[in-house]
This record gives structure tokens, sequence and C-alpha cells, in this order.
């Protein structure tokens, strides 16, 4: 019984969110086109689908994604775990918190892959590109942004350093990566970093860094707890550009190395 009031919660929440929106589409359409919305019994089907899917995942949220990340942090980041019987240098040793990051990367990595957003964007790459822009190495090259970037935050959470720091650095690296990096590239790439950051990838790695805070001694979750969505958002741009100015690079040894052979005959 507390599960269907909660959800009733929810999804009486959910419909107030999401009436704004239906409202705006419905004014437009009618007083400002002019014109009958199309198929509106799939719409309105859609719209109820729409709707019921929301609350469930929000629901889906409080039970099991948030728990099971806090779960996750709290059990690889104890002491008892990670220093055995010594744990006098529980609270100075980052080194010892390795499993941690391990996690922290792959967690970015699966994620980032199931990622619908992420998918939608990859396929219409691919589809606008006509192929040139691989739909599963876009992915593959994307996830690998996140766990590096995610990684690298549960270690700034660790070290208890600052955030704006590596923020700064990140994104003069990405400034410079846009002064050399194709035309082509640079849109897909910027969006790339954005997509990350959505239904599956954020409830994970939002309760990661709070249950991480929770568990490291010496942590606020207010202050140190959020800052891996920023990194989640900033080194998939990194890795994209740097692919594909990789890929640029090697695609075009073979034409130098044509060119070297031409000049000494």
């Amino acid at each position: 019984m507390d599960f269907l009031g909660d959800f009733n919660s929810i999804l009486i929440a959910t419909c107030r969110d999401v009436l704004p929106i239906v409202v705006l589409i419905t004014v437009f359409q009618l007083l400002v086109l002019r014109q009958p919305i199309p198929h509106l019994k799939r719409v309105i089907v859609g719209g109820v689908y729409v709707v019921l899917g929301l609350a469930l995942f929000l629901a889906g949220l409080d039970l099991a994604l948030f728990p099971l990340g806090k779960i996750m942090a709290a059990q690889l980041s104890d002491p008892e775990f990670l220093f055995g019987a010594n744990q006098a240098n529980a609270a100075a040793d980052w080194t010892a918190y390795g499993w941690v990051y391990a996690f922290a990367a792959l967690l970015g990595f699966s994620t980032t892959i199931a990622e619908p957003s992420l998918i939608a964007v990859a396929y219409k790459a691919s589809e606008v590109s006509t192929g040139t822009v691989s739909q599963w190495g876009l992915r593959i090259t994307v996830a690998i942004g996140v766990a590096i970037g995610v990684s690298l935050g549960t270690f700034r959470i660790v070290t208890g350093t600052p955030l704006y720091v590596y923020i700064l650095v990140g994104y003069l690296i990405v400034l410079i990566q846009t002064l050399f990096a194709s035309k082509n590239i640079m849109p897909i790439a910027y969006d790339s970093g954005g997509v990350t950051t959505s239904t599956v990838t954020v409830p994970l790695v939002t309760a990661l860094g709070l249950g991480l805070c929770e568990a490291v001694p010496g942590r606020n979750p207010a202050l140190d707890g959020f800052g891996l969505i920023a990194f989640a958002s900033l080194f998939p741009i990194i890795a994209v550009m740097g692919y594909a100015q990789a890929a640029q690079w090697y695609a075009g040894r073979p034409k130098k190395a044509a060119q070297e052979e031409i000049y000494e005959v």
C-alpha cells in the first residue's frame, strides 16, 4: 500500500509537470497554426504512455537506483574492505580506493552505452553522414570519455581537491581541441557531451557521488557529492574530438609517406 500511495503522488506530480507542455503545444497548434492536431488518438495514447513511463521511472529511482548507487559506494569505500585490520590511514591513503575508481569507470561506461539519448544522436549522426560516423564507434568513444570523467570525479571526491580546477583545465583542453578540430565533428562532439547526462546516467552517477561522500571521512555530501555530472558532460567532448583528430592524423600518414617517397625520387 505504501508503494501505491507513493506512486500515486509521483503520478500526480508528473501530470502537473507535463501539463504546461501539453497546453503549449495545443495552443500553438489550434490558435497560432490553426490546424487540427494530426493523429489525435495516437497522440493521446502516446502521451498517456509518456506520463506513466516517467512516473514509473521516477518511482524506480527512489526504490532502486539511488539506494543501489549509495550502497555500492559505501561498500567499496568501507575502511574494513579497503584496509582490512589496518585502518590507521583510512582517511589519507587515496591510492587504496582503486576499486572505487574502477567501479566508477565501469558504471560510467555501461550507463552511457545504454543511454537512449546517445543512441538517438548516434543513429542520426550515422544517418546524416551516410555511415561516415559509425553508431557504435561514437557510442563507445563517448562511453570511454564518461568512464574517464566519472573515475576522475571520484578521485576528486576522495582527495577533496577543488572542482573548479578540473573543470577549468578540461575546458581549456576543449578550447584548444576546438581550434584544430574538423568542423564536421565539432557539433557532434559538443552534443555528445550533453546527451550523456540523461535518464540512465544521471541517477546512478549522482547516487555514486553522494554515497561516496557519506563513506569517505571528512567529505560533505552538499559540497563534494555533486559535480560528477559535470565530468560526465565534459570528457565525452574531449574524447570525441580527440578520436576524430587521431583518426584524421592516422589517415593522413599514408599520403604524407607517399609524398616523401616522391620527393626522394
